[in-house]
């Protein structure tokens, strides 16, 4: 049999249980933020007959903004392969859910099987065998995406260690491409042939890759946290230059000092830590492409933070790009404006906001006085208190002391924009806990 053919059969198979899932369909939700009502029960309670009731607080345990549709997945998307993501749990929980999306795709992405599990260890494939649960969404196993939407699937029980790997693992017999993806994970994944979802060797995992594909969220019922901090922001957040595989990343080194400082009895929240940087993100201008490419942070925010789950905290460090990436120079008053506009929508839901000042990048390539100028510009109007709840200062801890156009050497990943391991942990240590306190400012 050809494989256009194997695809033509694999297609009617699917249209009949398509069919049988028109539910499901219905009840995606637009990648705007919002989750459809195919994963939810009576009075908005995720619907899983067979979980019995459970204490806790649903958090955010990991996330990534979906970034754009991955180069080369066009006509066949991921068709007939079992895409398994490996994800870093920033807090446990006894009960788990996921968010897929379709941002990028121009058909319906039909997912006829999901599973999650537990790592047996760091960067492997393979999956401890009584921690696999296969994954339903509206109580079905089949779950069909319209373009440009995700979906919220049902909550499964399961013990999800604090700081572990968890595996996603989807697959799709159809064409549906392009594929929605997160290109710098920093992270390796995996991909088979055929429908191994349920797979706990790993064996067959054979492909590896540096994207997170479709999965877009990981929640978790827990006992640990009573809500959750997001960071926000671009490739500084994102962790580009961090050491694969080591969740080196600022995001991931602050959850585990929060962690660290609550074992030891400190009076600090109970948050996990979410990460939502996109490398090249701006506040004001976003990528080409219908939906963009890399939206923007002001287009995005909605989705990546206001629409997470129980978010209390979000920290932004955005506002470097606008300066890089603009051939003309860029205005700081609209910068620092786009930045308030962000402040305004996170206070009208409640959530405090914690403001980054823009670190130093002489010796980039992009690097000019008139760019540090307009960087010291937007850096003194985030010092003033006029436009944050209250700033973390990264530009002066990661400075050079002798040079505060620059990074300090040790701090510098090399290329004179993007921090080292070291530089990556010195800005975790900056952010202040006692900061995490309190209510939004009433006003700026």
């Amino acid at each position: 049999m050809t494989k256009r053919h194997g695809y033509a059969l694999l297609s009617a198979i699917v249209a009949l249980i398509v069919g049988l899932s028109a539910a499901i369909y219905v009840g995606a939700g637009a990648d705007d933020g919002s989750i459809g009502t195919a994963a939810l029960g009576k009075n908005g309670a995720p619907h899983n007959p067979a979980a019995p009731a459970s204490t806790g607080v649903w958090v955010g345990a990991w996330s990534a903004s979906p970034a754009g549709a991955e180069p080369g997945t066009e006509t066949e998307g991921l068709a007939g392969r079992s895409v398994r993501n490996v994800v870093h749990a920033s807090v446990g929980g006894t009960s788990a859910r996921i968010t897929l999306s379709n941002l990028y795709g121009q058909s319906a992405l039909t997912i006829t099987h999901a599973s999650i599990a537990v790592a047996v260890a760091s960067d492997r494939a393979a999956a401890s065998a009584e921690s696999m649960r296969r994954l339903t969404f509206g109580g079905n196993t089949t779950v069909v995406i319209p373009a440009g939407h995700q979906v919220l699937s049902d909550m499964v029980r399961i013990l999800v260690p604090q700081g572990g790997d968890v595996l996603v693992t989807t697959y799709s017999p159809t064409a549906s491409g392009p594929v929605t993806y997160h290109p710098r994970a920093r992270q390796i994944s995996y991909v088979a042939d055929g429908d191994l979802t349920e797979d706990t060797s790993g064996a067959p995992y054979t492909e590896q890759t540096p994207y997170w594909r479709y999965l877009t969220a990981l929640d978790v019922l827990s006992n640990d946290a009573d809500g959750t901090l997001v960071a926000f922001g671009d490739s500084l957040t994102d962790g580009v230059t961090s050491t694969p595989g080591a969740n080196h990343r600022w995001p991931d080194v602050f959850s585990q000092r929060l962690r660290t400082a609550l074992r030891s009895g400190h009076e600090v929240p109970r948050y996990s830590v979410v990460n939502e940087g996109i490398s090249g993100n701006q506040v004001l201008a976003s990528g080409r492409g219908r939906p963009a490419d890399n939206q923007s942070g002001l287009d995005r925010f909605s989705r990546d933070v206001l629409s997470r789950t129980n978010v209390k905290v979000v920290v932004i460090d955005l506002g470097v790009n606008d300066i890089l990436r603009n051939r003309r120079l860029a205005d700081p008053d609209k910068v620092v404006a786009g930045l308030r506009t962000l402040v305004g929508e996170a206070h009208a839901h409640g959530i405090r906001v914690i403001g980054a000042t823009l670190m130093p990048f002489q010796g980039h390539r992009g690097y000019s006085a008139a760019r540090e100028e307009v960087r010291e510009e937007i850096n003194a109007e985030i010092r003033s208190g006029r436009v944050y709840d209250t700033v973390v200062d990264f530009d002066k801890v990661l400075r050079d002391p002798y040079n505060p156009r620059r990074l300090r050497s040790d701090y510098d990943s090399g290329d004179h924009l993007h921090p080292s391991d070291r530089g990556y942990e010195r800005m975790a240590d900056a952010v202040d806990l006692t900061s995490l306190k309190g209510s939004p400012s009433a006003q700026l």
